[in-house]
């Protein structure tokens, strides 16, 4: 197995094998992301791919899960991608998902027969980063896109068979955009439906512009107390029924579960009674990405 420069996976994928298909990101110019910087973004050679399963299916008796790294696996080109497919199936007839990372770019770039295919030959999920439903934190941001076309890009994936987990971050828009953010974050969800919605809590990282941001003064940070007011607000202005809603990241001050709309009004209760008493959240030390 060969891997380059540090690996990222979603949460839900640490017992999953993990095999590079590119290098770094596609974008990774994000304000506020510290992730892929140590390398250049490069579509990997096919045989090395295809060489990293192969010794695979040799060390490992049984694989049920597989990731696509790092973090944009969906631009390469559909053959390509149909070829890695094809090679898991014929290796690892046991493994019941395959997902990737995936950018709005690359959705787009991928015509609807060939999700369907893609899908089809066994690719379950992909991952994709809202961060935020409101153009003005998008844009200081530097996301690339505005909310409209994100959610279309979500859209498309659900409409072709391809299960859909989308990502924000509270805090993103600090204390100037905390309504807006919020209302307009569970708008975004709200129209894309996504099978699983995952909140993030913004930490700063070394090396950002964000961080420069902080250090200069010009991005204000939420507080803890505020954090869970922008939550209350996005939780409150969710309306995706089905959804599978997960705020149980290290960067979380409060932890979150349930599935939408059933488990709404739980998870309001869980809000007001951190609220009422902040103890209950996660104390600033314990934080991480």
């Amino acid at each position: 197995m060969k891997y380059v420069g540090s690996v990222y996976r979603p949460p839900s994928e640490a017992r999953s094998l993990i095999v590079q298909v590119t290098y770094g990101c596609s974008h990774n110019t994000c304000a506020f992301c510290s992730m892929y910087k140590e390398k250049r973004f490069a579509i990997r050679p096919l045989e090395e791919i295809l060489a990293d399963f192969r010794e695979s299916r040799k060390l490992y008796p049984a694989v049920k899960k597989i990731f696509l790294a790092d973090g944009d696996a969906l631009v390469r080109k559909a053959g390509e991608l149909e070829t890695i497919l094809d090679t898991i199936r014929s290796l690892f007839p046991e493994c019941i998902r395959v997902t990737c990372y995936a950018s709005p770019d690359s959705v787009n770039i991928r015509t609807d027969e060939e999700l369907q295919t893609l899908r089809a030959k066994g690719l379950s999920m992909v991952y994709m980063g809202l961060e935020s439903g409101c153009d003005a934190v998008l844009e200081k941001m530097r996301k690339g896109h505005n909310a409209a076309f994100i959610v279309e890009m979500g859209k498309k994936i659900r409409r072709n068979g391809i299960a859909l987990s989308v990502t924000a971050i509270t805090g993103l828009g600090g204390p100037a955009l905390l309504e807006r953010h919020a209302v307009e974050t569970a708008a975004a969800f709200n129209s894309m439906n996504p099978e699983y919605i995952g909140m993030l809590t913004l930490m700063v990282e070394p090396g950002t512009p964000l961080f420069d941001w902080v250090q200069e003064g010009s991005f204000q940070l939420l507080t803890p107390a505020e954090d869970l007011r922008e939550t209350r607000l996005l939780v409150e202005h969710l309306d995706s029924p089905g959804s599978v809603f997960r705020m149980n990241h290290a960067s979380n001050y409060l932890v979150l579960r349930g599935t939408l709309n059933a488990d709404k009004a739980a998870m309001l209760a869980a809000i007001d009674q951190a609220a009422a008493d902040m103890s209950l959240l996660r104390p600033e030390e314990w934080r991480g990405l």
